[in-house]
């Protein structure tokens, strides 16, 4: 008897119905998976579960990444194997990229892709021999045209020197602050600014100058005032010499010598006309015999409400070394230090600079506030009772009635010492945060005044002796696979039997 064929499970039509809907619940599954990505590029939501890759950017990072409109091209020109934080700051970067695709991040190792190295090296004037130890590990901001910026990789971290135990190695350098956000933001802000700021710095009077680069110079300075957006340059009030049109920001860097009442005056009416100013005074100005101040910016303050003290000042609670002092005590009100209040300023022989006492005040008058103070106990040379001192005062008086003015409001700052900002002081406590803080005020731009996080670095560093780390190769090197042929051996013995 004939065996009857197997009938199908089923029919061609159930078929091709069960074939349709499996397509069709692949095509959809992938058109979900399709606009979700395509939905993400704006609406995006990322968690970070690692404490040490997590990087919150602070608000002001995010509102000034979120106002660029223009393209902007980020190359990281790094060896991706050394110990320059090369992935910590990839990360960070692409988290500007993430919040606004305006900003490209594109990563060139000069060592493994040679041919793209000298290009860019070419591109943006890089032209030094990688040999030589210099113009390694760089931050490249491009805008286009010639709106440009290189951060150094190495200034990205704040360093301190330590020495093993056993004392006959060199001290090494550890790593704790990482301070990307502040440079690269600044950088974004330097590349993106529409219109360029200048602040023009007196020169030729025995105060600070821009380009000398030993310690009691103010070449860092100047890098501070680039950091902030902001172009500085030499002025010379002298002879027919008028104030700049253009200048946004005028700086008295420490001036020792007589500066002449021409001069004088002609910074006065810059002033009335709105300017901005930031007065760092010298106590080398001050005449050893009378005290007078051989400059003549104590009777031109004077006329803006500001009083200035004829002696040094110290301050036995906040002594550091000789006159050296460290400030903690601002005024929480202002927002010129309130980001000041968690840290401080390292002086170094500070003068005392304060409000006017005048037994009436015209409705017109400037407004003086006196923002930072020594502790109770100072004592200054011209005054003969301990007291807290004020060191640091700003200015404000709004435009004069029937008076138009071209830059608004006038604005000052006077802090009684120049010293802290020398090249070899303004790394000291938040003397280079300072200077952001004191021109952006004075510009006026306070979205600015935000203090921008410096995040922890941790580094974990096996300090042996030489007979320690000979111990540790012959263990590795001999004593695990040892124990591996070891087992596989008592296996194969176990086994025979």
């Amino acid at each position: 008897m004939p065996t009857p064929s197997p009938q199908p499970s089923f029919s061609a039509r159930r078929r091709w119905s069960i074939g349709l809907n499996v397509f069709l619940i692949v095509f959809f599954v992938l058109a979900v998976v399709v606009m979700v990505n395509f939905l993400s590029r704006d609406y995006f939501l990322r968690l970070q579960v690692s404490t040490r890759t997590k990087l919150e950017l602070s608000p002001l990072t995010v509102k000034t990444i979120q106002a660029i409109t223009n393209q902007v091209k980020v190359i990281l020109f790094y060896d991706k194997e050394s110990e320059g934080l090369y992935s910590t700051v990839a990360d960070l970067l692409n988290q500007y990229s993430l919040i606004n695709p305006k900003i490209s991040v594109q990563t060139i190792d000069y060592l493994r892709d040679p041919g793209l190295a000298v290009k860019v090296r070419a591109d943006y004037d890089l032209a030094v021999p990688l040999d030589k130890g210099v113009r390694k590990n760089l931050v490249i901001f491009d805008a286009g045209g010639n709106k440009r910026m290189v951060v150094d990789g190495d200034a990205l971290t704040r360093y301190v020197y330590e020495q093993v135990p056993n004392g006959s190695e060199r001290e090494f350098r550890r790593r704790t602050m990482f301070e990307g956000e502040t440079k690269f933001t600044a950088a974004l802000l330097a590349v993106t600014t529409p219109k360029p700021l200048f602040a023009y710095v007196l020169q030729g009077h025995g105060g600070h100058s821009l380009e000398s680069t030993g310690e009691f110079g103010y070449t860092k300075f100047a890098a501070a005032l680039l950091q902030n957006s902001i172009v500085p340059l030499p002025l010379d009030l002298l002879g027919t010499n008028t104030m700049p049109t253009n200048c946004s920001l005028l700086v008295l860097p420490g001036p020792t010598k007589e500066i002449y009442d021409f001069e004088l005056e002609k910074i006065d009416q810059y002033l009335t006309n709105g300017g901005r100013m930031l007065v760092l005074l010298n106590v080398v100005s001050l005449d050893r015999d009378t005290g007078r101040d051989k400059t003549g910016l104590d009777k031109l303050l004077a006329h803006w409400g500001v009083e200035v003290g004829h002696g040094l000042v110290q301050d036995p609670d906040n002594e550091v070394r000789g006159r050296d002092m460290i400030v903690r005590e601002f005024d929480p009100k202002n927002p010129l230090v309130n980001p000041l209040l968690a840290s401080g300023l390292y002086l170094i022989s500070p003068r005392s600079v304060g409000q006017r006492k005048l037994p009436a005040q015209a409705a017109d008058a400037p407004h003086v506030e006196e923002l930072a103070f020594t502790g109770p106990r100072g004592q200054a040379s011209d005054q003969p009772k301990p007291q807290s001192f004020p060191l640091m005062v700003a200015v404000e008086k709004g435009a004069i009635k029937n008076v138009i003015t071209e830059r608004g409001s006038t604005r000052i700052v006077v802090v009684g010492d120049s010293m802290f900002l020398e090249n070899n002081h303004i790394e000291s406590a938040d003397n280079r945060a300072f200077v952001g803080y004191a021109v952006n005020w004075l510009l006026d731009r306070t979205q600015l005044l935000e203090a921008l996080p410096s995040r922890p670095v941790k580094e974990y560093k096996l300090l042996m002796t030489r007979s320690q780390l000979r111990s540790a190769e012959l263990i590795l090197q001999a004593g695990m696979p040892g124990v591996a042929l070891l087992m596989g051996g008592l296996v194969w013995l176990r086994r025979r039997k």
